[in-house]
Parts: structure tokens; C-alpha cells; sequence
């Protein structure tokens, strides 16, 4: 099997990043990811490393990130999750308990509320959402609140910490009923596990097991701060701000700084950067380089269009010159040069999108598969060098949509390929000493790792505002700067605040591209940051600083509800008066910082019943479900209540599909069950077959599958939830 698969350097690269939430200026931060990805995937994705000692990965650390986790640990700050969580429970003001109703079951429910039947029942007590927050936390007692902020913060510890910790174990055994005394314990055992992320990295940096690299202080898109004409190579229809002036100098200082700042806490500098988003352009090599760096990483589809297509993915997703990818190239500017390494799109979406749903076993069996192919089909052309393959990811976000937070997953991967005869793991400077880069890019496509563009953060009227916002602070700031009346601290601390505000994070919510729960706090805290500039410099911050960015807030909820009963055919053809009243998911984005380039088959999920019926209507995305699904095998809907219920259609591409309705697997009556495929896919289930009556609560979610995986999700986090109505829903809601 092996005998022809030329030898693979496998080169694992985790980005590990948060943007800098703390408003300094004002004392306040509001957001807890660093410290809760802090005690989960930091300290845990370093830890399952230090298990297989043989095994080799490059771990990035951007520096606004490690800044914050320094405050924790360091400088004694919070953030308003832990200083609620802090309260005693019959200390809490009212704005603090519509906080922690709102905020403490901020997790996917599926692998962080579901497996823990304490935090379950919480999560079913508050209810479905729209309720004012208020009137859901008063059905809380004040055990059920001490319990709350004990399960917030206990799923956001990583499992090796529970295996090594007998007493953390402990904890969570008991599950319940937890004291204040109890409670205050964990939140210290959590800043403990803080304490130990920065010297575990040290640690495996200095043994050799791990490479650290590093990204631009606080994570900008250097292409767009450098000259914003640049989005036009992969878009050249896009609308961009009014300003287009570059800021050259200020992307070559988040460049410096990161790398000095990296020095002092690891004690030696980063030889590597991940730009942020993967974003490149020709211009970044120069101050890369006078920076001490390296090498640099960024995707595939730069490759592809920086070859004019000589490396691409055909429409089945093999590659073209497959050996072309899979090694490291030249890139030279004004008399200085980089490495760059192109990682593996496909096969890094696998892992941060497709494997949550395969079993572990299944998985690795699958990526390292790929990873034989991949050797085969280079054995002909890789020469002397073993083929790089380099996969680049999220190394926080994507592990909470895996079953225990993806423990099993790179437990079986690393000792897979540690113990495999063909494949060897490499930190990637390892790789570049003794098989540096011998062919040459004439030119480096300016574009990031999604869609090989910069479509999310420039163009948007919401993006070209902040850009413009932002382009009026800094010119503020240079005037300032100028007068020479400023002293040298307030200008550091003025330029300091400009370069947060340059973070791509803010960009990343703006816009129609992303949205979550959240956007509002982004939008606020971006306009908060420039605000600062001016403050900062003793003046008056322009008043159209306290104006939202966005136009809408576009998330009221995961979904909206049905309006009246519906009167529906089953028949697969789009009738628009039938489902005028039905309840909406439309698919987006969901999942946080994190991306597919990719969108999915499915474009939307309409919900409602009739007086006897469940119905669902599921819409594709660019055609009709008969064409867009036909590769597919089956779509499942699962019931989360009333439990143990899924409905199976197979081969749903089909004008009559084959519906049937399973309890614990078993076939229950197929009276009334019906599904039609045409332009779009209807369904209907009696609710007497579920056992469902009036108010009962109904949860669900839809996978499609193919080959026996599930390959898309709808929602990709949480459920559909809704009520049974009664019959005279239509009267209720007409008087309402």
C-alpha cells in the first residue's frame, strides 16, 4: 500500500488568537474569550502535545493575545463574565443577572450544555429565547445561580485538566448544589491554569517538541493597511473608503513590535509568522524581513493565483501540480527574501469543519489517508526533499463543535503519525534549515486565506466606514504628533490604542458576512478604541464616534418564529403564499472567528405545523434541491425534544424521496409521514407520531450526509426551537 507514497513532512500550525478586548482608557473589558480559551484550548492544546513527546507542530501566539492572558495572570484584571461570576449570588444587581441569563449559556450546546445534566436543566429553566431577561432570571434560585457560574466557567476547562486534577474531577462529579466557598475555588483553579499556558509553551519550545511563530501585534490586515487599492486585484468591482491613503509605517510597527514583544516573553525571537487571515501581499516581505523574520505562511488559493492556475483544484477538489503546493517558495522585494508555505485548504477545513462529526478512529483514518495520497500522487516530481504538507488552523474555536473538546481527535492523530513509517511531523523552521526554498514566486497575490480576497473586511459600506473612522484618528494623531506639544507617553498610548482599532477582528463583524450575538460589543468597542486616540490627547472625541457602525442589529435571534398555521402541499414546488407564515433560519456564518471559503448546499430552513402537521421546508443554495443535493444520500432532521425522535430521508434529491420517522432507532408509524423534492424539499411529520401536544417545546436540527457522514449542519450550532401552537393560534396572534 505504501510501497510507491514518497516520504510527507507533515507540518501542523495552530493559530491561537483573540483580539485585544480591554478598554484600557476606561477600565473595562467585556469579553472573557482570552481567559475561557485560555483554560480550554491554550493550556489544553500544549498539553496534548507534551503527551506524545515525538510528535512535531509549530503553535501561533499572536502577541495580542498573550498580552491579555498577562493581565489575568500578571496584573490581577478581570472581565465582567468573571467579576459576575465572582458575586455572591444573593449580591447580584439586576443588571448583573440579566447579564449572566444572557451570557452564561454562550456556549454550543450540543457539546458543552447537552453532556451535563445540571447545566441542561439551567438551560431548559431559561427558556426560549425572546423572553425579557429579567423576568427569565427571577425563575433562578440562588442555588441555581451559584450552579450557573460554576457550569459558565467548568466547561471552558480542558479535559486533561480534569484527568490530571483528581480534585477538579472531583468538582464536577458533584455537579450540583456547589457552595459560594466551592465556587470561589474553581475561579482560582482557573487563573492556576492561566499561570501554566506561557511556561508550558516555553517548555516545548525549548525541548524542541514545538515551534513558536508570531502575527502582527494586534492582528491588522497589513495588504489593506498598507495600500487599500490592493482588494481590487482579486475584486476589481469593489466600493472602497474615501481615504485610500496606505499606512506602510504602521503595518511595519505592529510587525516589529510583535516580534520584540515575542522575544521578551520566550527569550529568543520567532523565525515564522502567520499574517493575519492569512493576508500577503508583495509589499509585507520587506518589513518581514528587516523584522529578523524568516518564513510566512498564507493558503493555497494565493499559490493558485500568484501561478496564473498552474496549481488549482479541479471540479471534483483534486489538485492540479499537486507537487507544487506541497513545497516552500522564494518570495524577494527591494533586495530581501521570504519563505512562504502554502497550506492544504481542503484538508484544513476537515478538520476545523468535517471531522466534528465523524468518530475519532474514523477520522484519523481519513486525514491520514489523504495524507498517503498525497504521497503517492508526488512520489513522480518531490525529488530529493520529503513533500510539506502544511495544515493551518484555528486552534481554538473549531473543538467546541468536537466531542470531548477534541481530546479523542488529535490524541489518535498524533500518535498515528508519530508512530507512522512514511510520515514525519516538522516544526516548520526544522523543515526549511535543511530543505530551504529553491523556487521562485515573481509575484505574491495580494489576498487572504478566504477566497483568496479581502472581501470581509473592505467594501462593505459598514467596512468602508470604520476604514474612514479610522483614517480620521490617525490623521488627528499625526497632527497631534507634529505640534510636538504632545508628551512622548500620551503618544505612545494614543498610537497604541490606533493600532488595536486596526485589528481585523472589528472589520470581521461588520458587514453581511458575520454576525453573532455580539456584534454590538464589536461595533462598540472598535468605536470605543478611536475614541480613545482623541481622549487620550486630552481632546473631544467627534461626535460621530458615538454613532453604531452598523446599520441594523442583524441577530435578534438564531431564528424568527412561525406567525399563523400554515396551509402547505407537499410537493416540492415553491409555493410562496404556503410558507408566507412560517418560522426562518437563514444560513449563515455562525461560528464565531471562524470561516469556511466554501458556502454550504443549503440556503434555508422554514418551519411551522398546521393543525395536525410538523412541517419543514428546507431551500439550496444556487438551484434547486434536485440538483444541488444530488450527491447526497441521506438528510436526517434529530429531535432534541420530544427526545429520541429523527426523521431519515433517504436520497432527498429524489421528486419522492424515502421518509421514514425513528424512535431509538426503531420505525414508528409511517402514517402521514411525507417528503417531495423539486425546487425545494418539503416535509411533514403528524405530531401525534412524535407524541407532541399543545405548548409542548420542539427541538431540532438537519444534517445532510453522504458516504455516511454528516457534511452540513442547520444550524451549524444550537437548534431550531419553537412550540407546538393550539388551534387557535391564528386568532391569538391576530389579536396580539
Amino acid at each position: 500500500m505504501l510501497r510507491d507514497m514518497h516520504e510527507i513532512a507533515l507540518a501542523l500550525l495552530w493559530h491561537q488568537h483573540q483580539p485585544y478586548y480591554p478598554d484600557d482608557v476606561g477600565q473595562e473589558n467585556p469579553m472573557p474569550w482570552v481567559r475561557l480559551h485560555g483554560t480550554r484550548d491554550y493550556w489544553g492544546m500544549a498539553a496534548l502535545l507534551e503527551e506524545v513527546p515525538e510528535m512535531r507542530a509549530t503553535i501561533n501566539l499572536v502577541p495580542s493575545l498573550l498580552a491579555q492572558l498577562a493581565a489575568y495572570t500578571e496584573g490581577g484584571h478581570e472581565d465582567a463574565h468573571l467579576r459576575i461570576s465572582r458575586l455572591p449570588a444573593d449580591g447580584l444587581s439586576e443588571d448583573d443577572l440579566v447579564y449572566l441569563v444572557e451570557n452564561f449559556f454562550m456556549v454550543h450546546p450540543d457539546q458543552m450544555i447537552r453532556p451535563y445534566p445540571r447545566y441542561l436543566e439551567l438551560w431548559q429553566k431559561r427558556g426560549q429565547a425572546g423572553e425579557p431577561p429579567l423576568r427569565v432570571a427571577r425563575r433562578f434560585s440562588k442555588r441555581d445561580l451559584i450552579d450557573l457560574a460554576c457550569w459558565a466557567n467548568l466547561v471552558w476547562i480542558h479535559p486533561l485538566a480534569f484527568e490530571r486534577d483528581a480534585d477538579l474531577a472531583e468538582f464536577r462529579r458533584k455537579g450540583r448544589h456547589w457552595s459560594e466557598q466551592e465556587k470561589a475555588w474553581l475561579l482560582q483553579r482557573q487563573l492556576e491554569l492561566l499561570r501554566e499556558i506561557v511556561p508550558l509553551h516555553r517548555k516545548l519550545a525549548e525541548q524542541g517538541q514545538i515551534e513558536l511563530s508570531t502575527t502582527p501585534f494586534y492582528h491588522p490586515i497589513l495588504p489593506l493597511l498598507i495600500d487599500k487599492r490592493l482588494a481590487r486585484q482579486a475584486m476589481p468591482d469593489v466600493s472602497l473608503p474615501r481615504h485610500l491613503e496606505g499606512y506602510p509605517e504602521d503595518a511595519a510597527r505592529q510587525i516589529r513590535q510583535a516580534v520584540e514583544y515575542h522575544q521578551r516573553v520566550f527569550g529568543r525571537p520567532p523565525r515564522g509568522l502567520w499574517p493575519s487571515e492569512g493576508s500577503v501581499c508583495q509589499a509585507i516581505i520587506p518589513p518581514c524581513a528587516d523584522a529578523g523574520l524568516e518564513w510566512l505562511a498564507t493558503d493555497e488559493e494565493i499559490l493558485s493565483c500568484s501561478t496564473d492556475g498552474l496549481v488549482s483544484r479541479d471540479g471534483q477538489g483534486y489538485l492540479r501540480h499537486p507537487e507544487l503546493l506541497y513545497r516552500p517558495w522564494r518570495v524577494e522585494e527591494t533586495g530581501r527574501a521570504m519563505q512562504v508555505i502554502f497550506r492544504d485548504h481542503a484538508m484544513s477545513d476537515q478538520i476545523g469543519f468535517h471531522y466534528q462529526r465523524y468518530h475519532a478512529d474514523h477520522a484519523v483514518d481519513d486525514f491520514v489517508g489523504k495524507l498517503e495520497g498525497i504521497g503517492r500522487a508526488t512520489h513522480a516530481h518531490a525529488g530529493h526533499r520529503p513533500t510539506l504538507v502544511s495544515i493551518i488552523l484555528d486552534g481554538e474555536n473549531c473543538w467546541d463543535y468536537y466531542a470531548n473538546a477534541g481530546v479523542d481527535f488529535l490524541r489518535a492523530l498524533y500518535r498515528r503519525v508519530a508512530q507512522h513509517p512514511k510520515i514525519s511531523p516538522v516544526r516548520v523552521s526544522d523543515y526549511l534549515d535543511q530543505y530551504p526554498a529553491t523556487d521562485k514566486l515573481q509575484h505574491l497575490f495580494p489576498g487572504s486565506w478566504i477566497q483568496h480576497n479581502f472581501g470581509i473586511w473592505i467594501g462593505h459600506p459598514e467596512c468602508n466606514r470604520a476604514w474612514d473612522l479610522l483614517h480620521a484618528a490617525r490623521e488627528h494623531l499625526a497632527r497631534a504628533q507634529r505640534s510636538g506639544h504632545v508628551p512622548p507617553a500620551q503618544l505612545d498610548q494614543a498610537w497604541r490604542e490606533l493600532s488595536i482599532a486596526e485589528g481585523s477582528d472589528w472589520f470581521w463583524w461588520f458587514g453581511d458576512s458575520h454576525s453573532s450575538a455580539q456584534d454590538a460589543v464589536f461595533d462598540r468597542l472598535f468605536r470605543k478604541h478611536l475614541q480613545n486616540v482623541y481622549l487620550v490627547l486630552g481632546d473631544v472625541p467627534p461626535a460621530e464616534l458615538a454613532r453604531p457602525i452598523s446599520q441594523a442589529h442583524r441577530y435578534p435571534g438564531l431564528h424568527t418564529q412561525p406567525t399563523s398555521l400554515l396551509r402547505v402541499k407537499v410537493d416540492g414546488h415553491r409555493t410562496y403564499f404556503e410558507w408566507l407564515n412560517a418560522g426562518r433560519y437563514v444560513c449563515q456564518t455562525a461560528r464565531g472567528t471562524m470561516s469556511m471559503a466554501q458556502e454550504g448546499r443549503l440556503a434555508e430552513l422554514c418551519f411551522g405545523f398546521d393543525t395536525q402537521r410538523l412541517l419543514l421546508r428546507l431551500d439550496a443554495r444556487g438551484g434547486s434541491v434536485r440538483e444541488r443535493l444530488a450527491d447526497m444520500d441521506l438528510l436526517r432532521v434529530v429531535f432534541l425534544q420530544p427526545t429520541g425522535f429523527e426523521l431519515t430521508v433517504a436520497r432527498p434529491s429524489w421528486h419522492a424521496p424515502v421518509a421514514q420517522l425513528l424512535h431509538h432507532d426503531v420505525v414508528v408509524g409511517q402514517a402521514g409521514v411525507a417528503a417531495a423534492a423539486d425546487q425545494i424539499l418539503e416535509l411533514a411529520v403528524p405530531l401525534r407520531s412524535l407524541g407532541l401536544a399543545t405548548d409542548d417545546l420542539v427541538q431540532l436540527f438537519v444534517e445532510l450526509c453522504r458516504q455516511g457522514q454528516a457534511v452540513e449542519r442547520l444550524p451549524l450550532e444550537g437548534c431550531i426551537e419553537t412550540s407546538v401552537p393550539s388551534p387557535d393560534f391564528e386568532q391569538i396572534m391576530w389579536q396580539a
